[in-house]
């Protein structure tokens, strides 16, 4: 890991700009062959490199995966070297089991091939002929040619099971990836602040499409007309992991409205792309008017493929979507989604691609800007209360994170862990769900620039921002000069200073360079004699991701007379505020009350106090803080509140709040907003479901028929008969959404017995017996999936649970209520098997409800039929839920079996998307955690585990980091504790007084490096002192085996207790030392060696490290990066002549795919033909 010089360079990190000896004007990528049937592709780059110092020797590039074949600079052959030491994170261990050990080991490994770091897995020697050209500082033109035969990560091969050639089976290929990911399927310097030029070039079959970035310049057809290259050129400097490249069979449709954005779909689906790409140049045209820029690439590409890493990835004028966002006109609930994946893209071609981060720290810098183009979107097109309502809910979920997870730190000046069990420095280090937060709270924060500063001097940062990159861009010739194309924090900071004149360091400090929410809790007291509120807040300071706010905060009162803001000041973790009232209590008077938004509502007081002029009152209702808030008032003002507040956060913090009043007044005021048409539709559904707890909680004053079942007749039943639904008829979004919602809401519903009252569900079965969506032009699948849930919400526990390994319950013995909801789920699954909706609904819904009957008792306990539908061939949908129920499976019932099998589907499922979400529902319902006693818990499990995350992720980092937070999960940070305990062997010569002793396992360093000490040779063994005891006190237990035939005993020490300091403590090791530590060649921890066992004397041997190196040919062997071969051969040479057999080690870990010569260079292979 490259050192800093310096206390500043300490506190901020290398300038990746400064720690490259080098710098890339331009690279050609060239694929001449692509093989569906091997899924290989072979080709070649050259990269055009300026020499940024007169001494450079070496060139360090990043390629994982790939197989060179030959490497030449200038024409000359040069030798290369290939260390990959993320193959095997934790190299030559064997007993090592914590999360503290992993992630120092794993931030070392990611670090030292970090481009930003100048590292690379790839390391060229400078020929000796070009030397001349380094001095006089020319640029070095340096070839490779390689390629990549089934690859495990960067590149997606789909070639679907099927007859006809490979154009008519719809395969196709494309490249994915985490950021920093291009090096998995090309030579590059994986970096964002590398910015370069780009000539593109792929040569595929004539009936397959390439699509890539930049401008499509040409297209070359070969003699026999059997294949045809494609020549695209990005002349815009961009970085390497924003290339990408996708290549099938593509239909494509060009865009009526802007001819420069091009779509491109697989094979049939046509149809679907017209209606989903209609509103791709609407958002193009959005952000060009409310940037005042103009997009900043000559062309948009979007390509929709199968399997993708994610729903959409953003490249340098191509983005790549899954084909599951397409959707026809019929289908409603998925046209929002897709429309706000697309949006997101989108901006992010502004921010994130045309203007990148200048390193991993001010990654929050594009995000914060993209997602707030986003929600400016949203804004615009779905209006301001779906906007507030999507602001509160991402709120919502980063507070619920930080509380109960991890903080989110957006620009660390530490980089340590800083606690947590993953480091933050490194993109292929940091947890998926971690990053996924940081994103949510980017965009967070640029909203709290916005109010800072204002909107407009916001958009002219914006502005500002892209005209400087432009600036940049246009400098073709001097890459020196692309640096205001990078986006850091401080020239973000600098720009809004220049721009609006004011400092923001204070919200920076508060939001960005530390982590935590603000959290408040309230309350308050009317003092009717002076006519003021007496408000008191606490900020719960010392919880778990809580930190202090010092500042101003917004308290809205809403009078008789009006809405009026008082602005108070925090400052200490109590505060008490007198807030003077500007309305006079009323009393009999009648006058109509004036709300926030001007409009003027008569109101009923006969709920409140007379006294009081106090209808409710909210702390921070614009959402200036991003924080929780319990506050404390009479139900009634939460009544109010929600009836007439006609901001929509309010009324859902008053649906929440009213869950703990079961009153017929709170019945009531739920009930109102049920059927007022004017309220969002979203408050709507939420009161449906509080209504339903409400009632459950009244059930022995509940007056009337069930709750809303009079009132869905109403709105969704004929006038004449009353329990027959209408025809479908969704023209009336709102009421689509409302009539989803309610039979779901009322399935919850129970009866005194706590059973579902017989009239909902009948009524619940008319809805789908009598369901006609003949004459509506949308789809109804949603809704239909939609009444299965609400018959699975009707399912109650079975009075006599099954026993699931004896009891053969037959159809016959269940009760007729169950026995209608099976026969019903069953019959819906039968039908969507020969008329399949969109994206299977239907049959997600039924699974859903037949795991439901299962954990209440009614059905055996069967994992059978979800591992059919969680096989490959199912739609991702349907396999995720059975999934879904998997998991459930192993949590509930503690199946060994069923967890072995999902965590096959782990290491080996075809597509990277479906490893991904299996790891995150076993995160969201773990089959234990360390509290538990799980019989789950066991040796083999961790030893699983381990070796996977170690060995079988290299190629994936957002999998092996979604298993990291597995692990921590189930076993926390430290030793699991199915393992056996740590032992400590010592073996005494008594003839000669020398000692050698095995580190049999350690149980925790606390120094994280994981370096243990192996036996020492008999020469080199220190005499015991006479008056040193070999045993303290404080050891608590002692065996002493005299060894038959020899003058040697044996004496092993257990470490299980005692008094002494604990193993963490006598491990802990000073900066200096660990610095030592890591610079001596480490051994790994094995049990005690055949000599020892034998009583044979140690031979110098026993203390060799012992390197795992991987034999395959496209899988070079891991260089092991924390040792020095030199120093090793050097502490071992006065022995040489003593040993019987000759110690091999490499100095230097070669290419493993082309010969050698003497001196250990490698010699050029010739490339096979692809």
């Amino acid at each position: 890991m490259t050192k800093t010089n310096s206390k500043k360079d300490k506190d901020k990190g290398q300038d990746p700009l400064l720690a490259r000896p080098y710098k890339v004007s331009h690279q050609t990528l060239c694929i001449t062959g692509v093989n569906f049937k091997h899924r290989a592709i072979i080709g070649y780059v050259e990269l055009t490199i300026i020499p940024q110092k007169s001494t450079l020797s070496r060139v360090k590039l990043n390629s994982k995966q790939c197989r060179i074949y030959r490497v030449t600079v200038n024409g000359a052959e040069a030798a290369f070297d290939y260390s990959d030491p993320t193959l095997e994170v934790c190299q030559g261990d064997t007993r090592q089991r914590n999360l503290d050990y992993f992630s120092t080991c794993h931030v070392s490994a990611v670090g030292s091939v970090d481009s930003d770091m100048g590292n690379g897995e790839l390391n060229i020697h400078v020929p000796h002929e070009v030397y001349t050209n380094v001095s006089d500082g020319r640029p070095l033109q340096v070839s490779i040619e390689f390629s990549l035969e089934k690859p495990k990560g960067g590149l997606q091969f789909v070639v679907p099971d099927m007859e006809g050639t490979m154009a008519e089976r719809g395969a196709h290929v494309f490249s994915y990836g985490l950021e920093n990911s291009s090096r998995l399927w090309f030579p590059c310097v994986d970096s964002y602040s590398e910015l370069c030029t780009w000539k593109l070039e792929f040569t595929v079959d004539a009936a397959m499409t390439a699509v890539s970035c930049g401008d499509l310049v040409d297209t070359v057809f070969t003699a026999d007309s059997k294949k045809k290259t494609f020549h695209y050129v990005l002349s815009i400097p961009t970085s390497a992991p924003n290339i990408a490249v996708a290549i099938g069979p593509f239909e494509i449709l060009v865009d009526p409205h802007m001819h420069e954005v091009t779509y491109f779909c697989l094979p049939h689906l046509m149809p679907l792309l017209k209606h989903t790409a209609d509103s791709i140049h609407r958002i193009l045209e959005f952000y060009e008017e409310l940037l005042s820029w103009r997009y900043p690439y000559t062309c948009y590409k979007a390509v929709f493929v199968d399997q993708s890493y994610e729903n959409s990835g953003s490249f340098a004028s191509l983005t790549i979507f899954n084909t599951n966002l397409l959707h026809t006109p019929r289908i409603i609930d998925q046209t929002p989604y897709t429309r706000r994946v697309i949006a997101y893209a989108v901006a992010q071609q502004f921010f994130g691609c045309y203007v990148c981060m200048h390193s991993w720290s001010d990654v929050w810098v594009g995000k914060g800007i993209a997602g707030y183009l986003l929600g400016q979107y949203i804004k615009k097109f779905f209006g301001k209360n779906e906007y507030r309502y999507w602001i509160h809910s991402e709120q919502q979920k980063l507070v619920h994170y930080e509380t109960e997870k991890e903080l989110v730190v957006l620009h660390s000046k530490d980089t340590s862990a800083r606690g947590r069990y993953f480091h933050t420095r490194h993109p292929h280090t940091t947890s998926w769900i971690h990053s996924k937060m940081a994103a949510k709270k980017s965009h967070l924060i640029t909203r709290l620039v916005e109010q800072k500063i204002g909107f407009e001097s916001l958009l002219q940062v914006f502005n500002k921002l892209l005209s400087l990159a432009t600036s940049a861009a246009s400098q073709k010739y001097s890459p020196t000069n692309w640096s205001n194309m990078l986006l850091s924090s401080a020239s973000f900071v600098k720009l809004i200073s220049t721009v609006s004149g004011k400092d923001i360091h204070l919200l920076l400090d508060q939001w960005v360079y530390q982590g935590g929410v603000v959290q408040f809790s309230g309350s308050f007291v009317f003092n009717r004699k002076r006519n003021l509120v007496e408000l008191e807040l606490n900020q719960k300071v010392g919880e778990h991701g809580i930190q202090k706010y010092v500042g101003p905060l917004t308290v809205t009162i809403q009078e008789l007379d009006g809405s009026f803001n008082h602005s108070v000041q925090i400052e200490d973790n109590t505060t008490r505020h007198e807030l003077v009232c500007h309305s006079k209590s009323r009393r009999n008077k009648k006058k109509k009350i004036p709300l926030v938004n001007g409009e003027e509502v008569d109101m009923d007081l006969s709920a409140m106090d007379a006294d009081s002029p106090v209808l409710w009152i909210r702390v921070d209702p614009q959402l200036t803080l991003v924080r929780k808030v319990e506050w404390q008032q009479p139900d009634f003002m939460w009544q109010y509140q929600l009836r007439y507040e006609r901001d929509i956060i309010a009324q859902h913090d008053s649906i929440m709040a009213l869950e703990q009043f079961p009153t017929p007044a709170s019945r009531l005021a739920l009930t109102d907003i049920l059927e007022n048409e004017s309220c969002f539709y979203r408050v709507r559904m939420e009161a449906a479901f509080c209504l339903s707890k409400v009632a459950n909680a009244m059930v022995s004053s509940w007056m009337g028929p069930p709750a809303m079942m009079s009132m869905f007749k109403r709105m969704f039943c004929t006038q004449m008969y009353t329990n027959l639904i209408k025809c479908n008829n969704f023209s009336n979004l709102q009421g689509y959404f409302l009539q989803k919602t309610m039979p779901v809401a009322m399935g919850a519903v129970r009866d005194a017995h706590g059973r579902c009252p017989k009239d909902v569900l009948q009524f619940i079965l008319q809805l789908i017996k009598y369901n006609d969506n003949g004459k509506n032009k949308f789809s109804d699948n949603y809704y239909r999936a939609s009444l299965i849930d609400a018959l699975a919400a009707t399912v109650t526990p079975s009075v006599t649970m099954l026993d699931t390994s004896t009891d053969s319950r037959t159809e016959q013995a269940l009760l007729p209520e169950t026995k209608a909801v099976l026969e019903d789920v069953v019959r819906l699954l039968n039908l969507e098997k020969l008329l399949p909706c969109y994206q299977f609904t239907i049959t997600v819904s039924c699974l859903k409800a037949i795991r439901t009957l299962q954990k209440n008792g009614h059905l055996p306990s069967n994992a059978a039929l979800f591992k059919s539908y969680a096989d490959p061939g199912q739609y991702v949908d349907v396999r995720l839920v059975a999934m879904e129920i998997l998991t459930d499976f192993v949590h509930v019932d503690q199946d060994e079996e069923v967890l072995g099998w999902l965590l096959d589907y782990v290491e080996i499922d075809p597509i990277p998307y479906v490893r991904h979400k299996l790891l995150q529902l076993l995160l969201k319902n773990p089959p234990f955690t360390p509290k538990e006693d799980s019989k789950l818990n066991k040796e083999s499990l961790v030893e699983r585990l381990w070796t996977t995350l170690n060995t079988g992720l290299s190629y994936d980092a957002r999998l092996r980091c979604d298993l990291v937070d597995l692990y921590y999960t189930m076993f926390g940070r430290s030793r699991p504790s199915c393992l056996p305990p740590p032992e400590f062997g010592l073996l005494v010569n008594l003839k000669e007084k020398k000692a050698a002793a095995v580190l049999q396992e350690d149980d925790k360093t606390s120094s994280g490096t994981g370096e243990t000490h192996g036996v020492k040779r008999k020469a080199e063994a220190d005499p015991v002192p006479p008056t040193t005891p070999l045993l303290t006190p404080s050891d608590p237990t002692l065996e002493v085996q005299p060894q038959e035939g020899s003058n040697k005993m044996r004496i092993k020490i257990k470490l299980g207790g005692g008094g002494g300091k604990p193993p963490e403590e006598q491990a802990a090791a000073s900066p200096e030392v660990q610095k030592q530590q890591q610079e001596q060649p480490t051994t790994p921890q094995v049990g005690l060696p055949p000599e020892i066992a034998a009583n044979k004397d140690v031979s110098a041997s026993a203390s060799k490290p012992k390197w795992d190196h991987k034999k395959s040919s496209n899988q070079p062997s891991p260089h092991p990066h924390q040792s020095s071969s030199k120093h090793h051969h050097e502490q071992s040479s006065s022995h040489r002549q003593k040993k019987k057999k000759k110690h091999k080690h490499k100095h230097k870990h070669k290419s493993k795919h082309g010969s050698h010569d003497d001196r250990g260079h490698s010699k050029p292979v010739k490339s096979p033909r692809p």
